[in-house]
């Protein structure tokens, strides 16, 4: 399995904020379902400062737990954090991007985009209702699909990981016996544990979906197209079958963030016709008085520089840029730091 490694990641502070007149060495760990476009931003940045991150891909309650226990100064996580947490930890929280967790493949015949799944079929897959990818039901959906009489095997993440919860909270939307039987978390007890296979991060299950034959994983779009992983169709809370794709992602998004206190919004499930029903915000959090505020106004400068200048950089990686309303919302957020 490939090793979670640290990432130095060299920013730009400029802008709206105070310039660091030092280089600045600033810590961040968390999810790995914006890692690639950190990584990006992070490259445009080298030649223009000496101010770096050291960014871990650990998964959200890795960046969750050591945010609040003060370890880094900005933790990373799919997976928003509520109002009253946020108050009771001294945090502020705001997203950064917008991208969609993908189901990905390994059928031989099967080409990217050809198969399709509702949401309840999805759900009794990783139940373990349905355990071969000739069952009635798949077939019924794909008529034309050549489909081996062959056990599926499921993947899921070994880690405490938001992209799981955004793939557990759209299955307790879709279907009524996982919401009762499993739930929606970060951490969950997979029914088909005893017969699947557990990754770490996007990278985990992405290796491993594409080295077990016949099997069924999910991860952040990014990497199943870096990867040429086989994602499916799925159908969507408007009764269509749609593609992962930055238009569909950004239709989920079209929401009202001023009613999201602390930025709490999930976007899986969304009514619009064209809407990935597995979109989703990443966020970042903040403490309210970091330890150094030289290294808090360097994390703020940071996201700011890709707020102005990183969009083009994101849709390249299939990530949606945030609305400039949002952009200022969160803006408005920030003055929260170091008051």
């Amino acid at each position: 399995m490939k090793k979670i490694s640290t990432i130095t990641l060299t920013l730009l502070s400029t802008l709206t904020f105070s310039q660091v007149s030092q280089a600045t060495t600033v810590t961040g760990a968390g999810a790995s379902f914006p890692q690639p476009i950190y990584v990006q931003w992070a490259m445009d940045y080298k030649a223009e400062t000496g101010n770096q991150i050291n960014y871990q891909s650990i998964g959200s309650s890795g960046g969750v737990k050591q945010i609040i226990s003060g370890t880094v100064d900005f933790g990373a996580s799919d997976s928003p954090m509520k109002e009253e947490d946020l108050t009771k930890n001294n945090l502020i929280q705001f997203p950064t991007v917008i991208g969609g967790v993908v189901p990905i493949i390994n059928v031989e015949g099967i080409k990217a985009g050809e198969l399709k799944l509702t949401g309840e079929l999805l759900a009794d897959i990783y139940l373990g209702k349905i355990t071969r990818w000739n069952d009635e039901k798949i077939k019924q959906l794909n008529p034309s699909a050549s489909l081996p009489d062959a056990p599926i095997t499921t993947v899921f993440r070994s880690d405490g990981s938001g992209t799981s919860f955004i793939f557990t909270h759209y299955l307790s939307q879709v279907s009524p016996d996982w919401k009762e039987k499993v739930g929606a978390a970060n951490t969950v007890k997979w029914p088909t544990s005893a017969s699947g296979a557990a990754g770490k991060g996007n990278e985990g299950v992405s290796i491993y979906v594409g080295r077990v034959k016949n099997s069924i994983g999910y991860v952040e779009y990014a990497y199943a197209k870096q990867n040429k992983m086989t994602y499916i169709q799925l159908q969507n809370a408007a009764g269509n079958f749609v593609l992962p794709s930055q238009e569909n992602f950004a239709a989920a998004a079209n929401v009202d963030w001023t009613k999201a206190k602390g930025f709490n919004l999930v976007l899986t499930n969304q009514p619009a016709a064209n809407a990935w029903p597995l979109a989703a915000a990443t966020f970042i959090l903040v403490p309210k008085n970091g330890a150094d505020k030289q290294r808090s106004e360097t994390v703020l400068d940071f996201f700011n520089w890709a707020y102005q200048k990183g969009n083009e950089q994101a849709q390249k990686l299939d990530y949606v840029p945030l609305p400039d309303a949002v952009k200022e919302l969160v803006r408005t957020e920030w003055k929260k730091v170091n008051k």
